[in-house]
């Protein structure tokens, strides 16, 4: 910086002006000024900010007596359960990075997990003790292993774990002078890619990129003090989207949801009078489609965010007369979950519902933490003009952008491309700046020369009243390269629909060549978070014999 600027001449960043941002210290600001307002809420259990932090600090004091620090992996393998969210304060304060485990793998991927991050601690909840063993055991270098009760009481000493979780807190104190991280780009957490695209790869966050993407997720959700937000979304997906550290900064209520039962959903927005809520669009369906008996009536709006698909009008109706108002985000792992959202406008209220669902569905502008957000050309970098039509692809840069992937400078090099995260996600840009997904780049279908986006095919799918959820993949075809092939699960108690009545609501609806050719009835496999695993889906499709069930032949295209 020049000297001929008076604006830096002995103005020096110093301990009195430059603090590193950690979201560490939500939690503590929470309990000194909110000490007594409820914290978490798990069945009977109900603690105050107080002990909650006092919890955390403990926790880290113990990883810090047993050596943990700095540079170390501390993993969990636990569902929304409160010692999940006190791992997501009491690991960072020991200085160390947390690895929350996708609870709904089998052990040989939490096994390589494991061994890829190197995990000083593995804390695991009782039910989940047999894949935490299977995984252990393929293990070259065994973690130290903690074991949380179940609410069965299931204790770990003896059995697979060397001690307990309540037990190891008790080596902790809770006045732990936990340290400030030094620098704020110092790692936090360790999360997975979700394997929709095959090969999980390491992705490392920030203390600071924590710390705004919670700050920024505040602003978006509307999270005050009088928030309750119940824990639909699992905390291992993007530390919860950054949630557990977001709901703390605004000092409200976490209520643990350890399994997604549409009754209990229910039972604790009326009891609890929840106000907020996130997740997959599957757990959307869920409530959708739960027997009326596990219904409740409650008198509040309860705000809910949706990542991935694109919310249909009927399912935003069908929320909306529930009682729900639905958001709809876009973000992925490497970007701390949200990094764009579907800002509604003043006016959208008061438009017809498939026009209001129409611009819902589209994935939006950037949050507050994100610097930038275009759609260009992967390669020249050229934004693509603000047409509604021109196909680019996503691209984002800002402080809540990944510090890399561990111990891969190929793939880290490669995401960063010219300055920017490259999504993977082809998209374009409407007039009024809002960018609307029209595939992943990868799940392009090319037909005879011509480009089928797979999500338009999916949304006109899901537009048939029998129809639970969809997928659209790529089939070989031997005269058109490749051809649409749906895969469908049905409403259990819906309408009856046939191969043949799905591809007529199709083709009345669309061009005829992007038609699916073939559709396959059943359940749909999908990671944790509720995401479809497309790339299982290619590989089913690929493997389809001549004779699988083909609704109309390439010559009557």
């Amino acid at each position: 910086m020049s000297d001929s600027n008076r604006y830096e001449r002995g103005l020096e960043r110093g301990p009195a002006n430059h603090v590193p941002l950690t979201p560490c210290d939500f939690m503590a600001r929470a309990a000194a000024i909110y000490p007594a307002r409820t914290a978490v809420v798990h069945g009977a259990l109900r603690r105050d900010y107080a002990e909650t932090y006092a919890r955390c600090r403990r926790l880290a004091g113990a990883l810090a007596a047993r050596g943990v620090g700095i540079g170390d992996t501390v993993s969990i393998l636990a569902p929304n359960v409160p010692a999940m969210l006190e791992a997501h304060f009491g690991v960072p304060m020991a200085g160390a990075v947390l690895n929350a485990l996708n609870i709904r793998l089998d052990a040989a991927s939490i096994a390589a997990m494991l061994a890829h991050a190197q995990s000083r601690v593995l804390i695991v909840d009782a039910g989940f003790a047999r894949v935490a063993e299977d995984a252990l055991a393929q293990l070259e270098c065994r973690p130290h292993v903690v074991a949380i009760e179940d609410s069965a009481g299931v204790e770990g000493e003896g059995g697979f774990a060397d001690e307990s979780y309540e037990a190891l807190l008790t080596a902790g104190t809770p006045d732990f002078d936990w340290p400030w991280p030094e620098d704020e780009w110092q790692a936090i957490s360790l999360n997975y890619t979700s394997g929709t695209t095959g090969r999980p790869k390491g992705v490392v966050y920030h203390h600071r990129g924590a710390y705004l993407n919670a700050l920024s997720n505040v602003l978006m959700n509307g999270f005050t003090r009088e928030s309750v937000y119940l824990w639909t979304l699992p905390m291992f997906h993007c530390n919860g989207w950054t949630h557990t550290w977001a709901v703390t900064a605004a000092a409200g209520a976490h209520i643990c949801l350890p399994r997604m039962e549409p009754a209990e959903v229910f039972r604790l927005i009326a009891e609890e009078r929840v106000t907020h809520m996130a997740g997959a669009p599957v757990v959307l369906g869920m409530l959708i489609n739960a027997p009326e008996v596990d219904k409740r009536q409650f008198e509040h709006v309860v705000e809910v965010a949706t990542g991935g698909a694109a919310p249909p009008a009927p399912v935003i109706a069908a929320m909306e007369e529930m009682g729900f108002n639905v958001t709809h985000l876009y973000g992925l792992t490497e970007v701390y979950g949200p990094a764009l959202v579907a800002a509604p406008q003043q006016d959208w209220p008061d438009l017809p519902l498939d026009d209001r669902a129409a611009l819902m569905a589209r994935q939006g502008v950037r949050h507050h933490a994100i610097q930038g957000a275009l759609v260009a050309d992967p390669e020249t970098l050229a934004p693509v003009p603000a047409d509604g039509v021109t196909t680019g692809e996503i691209m984002l840069r800002g402080n809540t952008v990944m510090k890399g992937y561990l111990d891969d400078t190929r793939a880290t090099a490669e995401a960063f491309g010219g300055g920017w995260f490259h999504t993977g996600d082809l998209a374009v840009t409407h007039p009024d700046g809002y960018i609307q997904i029209t595939d992943r780049a990868k799940d392009i279908i090319i037909s005879g020369g011509e480009n089928i986006s797979s999500i338009e095919v999916e949304n006109v799918l899901y537009g048939h009243e029998a129809v639970l959820e969809a997928a659209v993949v790529a089939r070989p075809d031997e005269r058109w390269g490749e051809t649409p092939c749906a895969f469908v699960a049905l409403k259990p108690d819906g309408p009856a629909a046939s191969e043949e009545a799905l591809i007529e609501h199709c083709r009345a609806r669309m061009a005829r060549f992007k038609v699916p050719r073939t559709i396959v009835f059943g359940d749909l496999p999908k990671t944790a978070t509720g995401k479809i695993m497309k790339f299982e889906l290619r590989e089913r499709a690929r493997g389809l014999s001549s004779d699988a069930p083909v609704g109309e032949s390439a010559e009557t295209a």
